[in-house]
């Protein structure tokens, strides 16, 4: 699982002229789903990002989650976060989840996530064609990924 956060003043994504989630000071999550990823990457991808401590304290110090800060969290689907394109030009995207896959993933991931934040996390449309927009705050990017663990 791959998940780039970065942290902003205000993000919203839109499909199809409809605007399907929006926040306002918090982190937008892009999240790509391996075909691997079960739910032990899921639960640890989320309790993660709501304590990856990425805001500033009273000192000006990053050691604030986005719960300590009472932020939001909004979650959009990117599979091709799992483009490979060390070969030619064209990136292969064979790591990625198939779509009905990913899509529950995807799903169970928002669940997890907003147990842990503690309110609603809104979301893109899982395959559809966006338009995401946001103001960086910082900025602050960080890419998270956890690797499912093989059973010997």
């Amino acid at each position: 699982m791959r998940v780039l956060v970065q942290r902003v003043r205000r993000a919203q994504v839109t499909v199809e002229d409809r605007v399907t989630g929006s926040i306002g000071p918090g982190l937008l999550l892009l999240v790509g789903i391996r075909g691997s990823d079960t739910d032990a990457e899921l639960s640890w991808m989320a309790k993660k990002v709501v304590a990856l401590r990425i805001f500033a304290d009273e000192a000006g110090k990053m050691n604030r989650s986005v719960k300590d800060q009472g932020g939001e969290c909004l979650v959009v689907s990117q599979f091709t976060l799992y483009g490979d394109a060390t070969k030619g030009n064209r990136p292969s995207f064979i790591d990625a989840g198939l779509p009905a896959m990913a899509k529950a993933s995807c799903e169970r991931f928002v669940q997890l996530l907003q147990t842990e934040l503690g309110r609603p996390v809104p979301t893109g449309v899982f395959g559809a064609d966006m338009q995401v927009e946001l103001q960086n705050d910082g900025p602050v990017t960080i890419w998270l990924e956890r690797e499912a663990v093989a059973k010997v």
